[in-house]
């Protein structure tokens, strides 16, 4: 079986315990309005220009058969609605600016390029994590990479937004050793603005697995001016008393370089938000462990995301 893979990233440290590889999956159901991989929304492989790399030699306008590649004021410009994705232009630039985001890949070769790392993941207790992207979104092909990783005797961690069929989350349960689980906003309202769709089905995936599965991390991005709020602080610690299964919770403090990323793939990104430092998230770190005094959840981590 196949899958759009847009990219694999070796020796992981924040993406579950231990050193991983991490398998990046195309699609999500999501469109967060400060998404950090906005290459990875859609199910399909796009074209990447990096204006920055472009040294205008124009030698991707003539192998472009759909005419997507300009010459306008003496300067390369991009039609992203006319692109196919074919390739043609990758291979003909030499200066790095194009990129296909995203391939279709064979299970076995993924999981081939995950193996050779297993000494790693046998000294540091790490193994395979499925990321995205949303990797319920290419189920079938996440259902057997899960099982040929099992059967490799591999240890795995799936990442999730949790806007899925539950079904699906059952399907899986017994091949994933860690979750990832994504809450990003307490009021639905607020959830259908920022992301798309409602938190209805994320709380009833989230509530399912704490009842069946005893090694879930629940990761809080806060975004200033959308969820650094009382409530949202609130909800987290109640969510955080409610299940003493969670292994922990991880506020992600917000950076902006989803905006270079998402012009280069032809995607607009409206969030006017600089990236939190460390003092401001080592500040909603103090609010939320204030509300919560129960030990063992709350620790301290690297600057990635902080542990509470």
């Amino acid at each position: 079986m196949t899958g759009i893979v847009f990219d694999i990233q070796k020796f992981a440290l924040y993406d579950g315990p231990g050193i991983r590889t991490v398998v990046f999956l195309k699609g999500c159901p999501l469109k967060c309005a400060w998404c950090c991989n906005p290459e990875s929304q859609s199910r399909q492989p796009q074209l990447s220009y990096n204006q920055e790399k472009c040294r205008h030699c124009f030698s991707c306008v003539p192998v472009c058969s759909s005419k997507a590649h300009k010459i306008l004021d003496g300067k390369h410009r991009l039609d992203f609605g006319k692109c196919c994705a074919i390739g043609a232009c990758v291979a003909e630039c030499a200066y790095d600016a194009l990129k296909i985001m995203g391939k279709r890949l064979e299970s076995d070769l993924v999981l081939e390029q995950v193996i050779k790392d297993q000494a790693y993941f046998e000294k540091s207790g790490g193994g395979l994590t499925l990321s995205g992207g949303e990797p319920m979104m290419q189920f079938d092909f996440t259902l057997e990479l899960l099982q040929k990783a099992k059967k490799r005797g591999l240890n795995t961690c799936v990442e999730t937004c949790g806007y899925a069929p539950i079904h699906h989350f059952r399907q899986i349960l017994p091949l994933v050793d860690h979750f990832l689980y994504d809450y990003k906003l307490t009021d639905n309202s607020l959830h259908q603005r920022y992301t798309g769709v409602p938190n209805d089905v994320i709380l009833q995936n989230l509530d399912f697995l704490c009842k069946q599965h005893d090694s879930i991390v629940l990761r809080c991005p806060i975004i200033p001016g959308v969820n650094d709020t009382p409530d949202h602080f609130r909800a987290i610690v109640e969510l955080s008393r409610k299940y003493d299964n969670l292994r922990s919770v991880e506020i992600m403090f917000y950076h902006d370089m989803g905006r270079s990323k998402a012009g280069n793939v032809g995607m607009a990104h409206n969030m006017e938000v600089k990236t939190v430092g460390e003092e401001k998230a080592e500040e909603w770190v103090k609010i939320l462990s204030a509300g919560r005094s129960k030990q063992g959840v709350w620790s301290s981590a690297p600057s990635k995301a902080w542990h509470l």
